[in-house]
């Protein structure tokens, strides 16, 4: 009786857990796809740095001209 009333009719059925592997794969593309993208961002972030720093530098204060207001 217990059965009947929980749609057990015998196993899980196929095309659910068909779908929860394609979900957990999709899961795990997009927490590499994350990783990747985290990874570049990190290196592009640290590029602009690294570029203003050296604008930055660059700049000789001690001859620069005031700016104009």
């Amino acid at each position: 009786m217990a059965k009947a009333l929980l749609g057990y009719v015998g196993g899980p059925d196929p095309r659910v857990l068909a779908e929860m592997r394609r979900l957990q794969q999709r899961v795990q593309d997009l927490e590499t796809q994350l990783i990747r993208v985290q990874a570049e961002n990190d290196a592009l972030a640290a590029a602009v740095t690294r570029h203003s720093d050296a604008v930055l530098d660059s700049i000789d204060v001690h001859s620069a001209e005031p700016a104009l207001t």
